[in-house]
């Protein structure tokens, strides 16, 4: 006969944090159980009354079926292994052992510490709705079921990293989705034996067939309505518990151009915005290392009315353009990471030190030019109209001032066209990265950096290979 005793020892023997509780009780007929969870994971008020308070009546010589038929709580499951009670317990839920039987109950109570659902901070928009992904995924799966409602959404969840045991869910719509995609995502991720995965970035290189290249292979999310229309074009997501940032795979460049807000505003409208982005990026980008190469090469690509205010600029500078370049650059990388690692209050008044202070105090001490300062800050700027590109981005910036500052304006043009044809050639789960400008897929180009109307947008995009085409049907009567 297996004690109770025994149960709890075997368990704690395993579990010897102090954060695992046991706690024991009687029914009235002097019946024993005994109750053990990890601390600040479940749900105390519901235990007691689901659990605890039901099972005072329980009898003397009462099962576990006589027990479940007792307890009020709705998410119950029979278990007969420790190491399955073990690893519910780890989990967040609480095993039930009764004395007397070898079989145990895990009860669903669990209640992690989480904060509520509010808009993400760098998908704001104006016009659609509030509601972000936040660090738990049965709230994210709920917020992705209250959009689509349908009986074809499929989630099939998965458990990755031999340490955190983290659940990861697949989602898609069964029908809409190309055939197999699901199944070699769950492939790409669980052939990784990692210990820990505490955040979808993990998962993120796992999916990616190439986890060292420059350029994004994996789509992010961080609203539940792009997501939901993410993959009813056919993508898959993938959840990760823990993570506010949802994946979506296979991915297109063009996608970080695009934004929800696009979606919820006139068609003329955004594609402006899109071109904007697009423009800017360049400008980010390339406007460095375009001043770099025009002072020390190509001088008289520069309007002469702009090049007397720039030698005026410069006249009595200790340091060549190049350097001069470089360093503000490097200030201002300085700058932006200690303004994100410090406290709000002073993380503030940092930034307006060195935009003020610093920047002015330079140039008037003859270490920094003007024109140097308004170029890296507008190009700064830039680069933040496509925020999920701006790791990628902003390393090409330091790459094209490097290669304008050694070799010049040609060096400029041979890079970008290397960059045209590394882009031409990458491909994500048989999706050009490029699309659907390359191949040039003319249906799809409607909603690429030009955003058409939505009786326009009446298909799924063909780069991804929909089984179902289509999306919108207007009804004659």
């Amino acid at each position: 006969m297996v004690t109770l005793e025994k149960n709890i020892k075997s368990v704690k023997s395993v579990l010897t944090s102090e954060d695992v509780l046991v706690f024991e009780f009687e029914s009235g007929s002097k019946k024993k159980f005994a109750v053990i969870y990890a601390d600040g994971l479940i749900d105390k008020n519901m235990l007691g009354e689901l659990v605890v308070k039901p099972l005072h009546s329980a009898a003397e010589q009462a099962s576990v079926e006589d027990v479940k038929k007792l307890l009020a709580s709705p998410e119950l499951k029979d278990g007969n292994k420790i190491k399955d009670a073990i690893k519910e317990i780890s989990a967040g839920n609480a095993v039930l052992f009764i004395d007397g039987e070898k079989d145990f109950l895990i009860i669903g109570v669990k209640m992690p510490p989480m904060r509520a659902v509010a808009e993400p901070p760098t998908q704001v928009a104006v016009h659609g709705p509030r509601e972000g992904f936040i660090e738990d995924i049965k709230i994210n799966l709920g917020l992705i079921r209250k959009r689509i409602k349908s009986d074809k959404l499929q989630v099939k969840t998965i458990t990755v990293g031999k340490q955190s045991e983290t659940a990861v869910s697949i989602v898609y719509i069964d029908g809409v989705c190309p055939k197999g995609l699901p199944e070699k995502i769950e492939r790409e991720i669980l052939q990784n034996k990692i210990d820990i995965v505490p955040d979808s970035s993990y998962v993120a290189q796992f999916i990616t067939k190439k986890p060292r290249s420059l350029f994004k292979r994996c789509g992010t999310a961080e609203k539940p309505d792009i997501f939901c229309a993410k993959i009813s074009e056919g993508r898959v997501g993938i959840v990760v518990d823990g993570s506010p940032i949802c994946l979506t795979a296979p991915y297109m460049l063009v996608e970080d151009f695009q934004t929800a807000e696009d979606y919820y505003i006139t068609s003329y409208r955004a594609t402006t915005l899109r071109v904007l982005r697009l423009v800017s990026i360049m400008i980010g980008i390339f406007l460095p290392a375009i001043y770099i190469a025009a002072q020390l090469f190509k001088i008289q690509i520069i309007p002469f009315q702009l090049l007397l205010k720039i030698s005026s600029s410069v006249a009595g500078l200790a340091l060549s353009p190049s350097v001069e370049m470089f360093l503000t650059l490097f200030v201002l990388e300085v700058l932006n990471e200690a303004s994100i690692r410090m406290p709000k209050y002073v993380g503030l008044a940092l930034s307006v030190v060195g935009a003020l202070v610093l920047g002015d105090t330079a140039v008037k001490a003859g270490i920094i030019s003007t024109p140097a300062i308004i170029i890296i800050a507008f190009s700064a700027i830039c680069l933040y109209t496509v925020p999920n590109n701006v790791e990628t981005t902003t390393t090409l910036r330091w790459l094209f001032l490097i290669i304008a500052g050694s070799v010049g304006p040609f060096g400029i043009v041979l890079f970008t066209a290397y960059l045209i044809c590394y882009l031409v050639t990458e491909q994500n789960y048989g999706v050009p990265l490029v699309a659907p400008f390359s191949p040039l897929i003319k249906g799809d180009l409607y909603d690429s950096m030009v955003k058409a109307n939505m009786y326009t947008l009446n298909t799924r995009p063909e780069t991804f290979k929909p089984r179902n085409k289509v999306r919108l049907k207007k009804d004659e009567n």
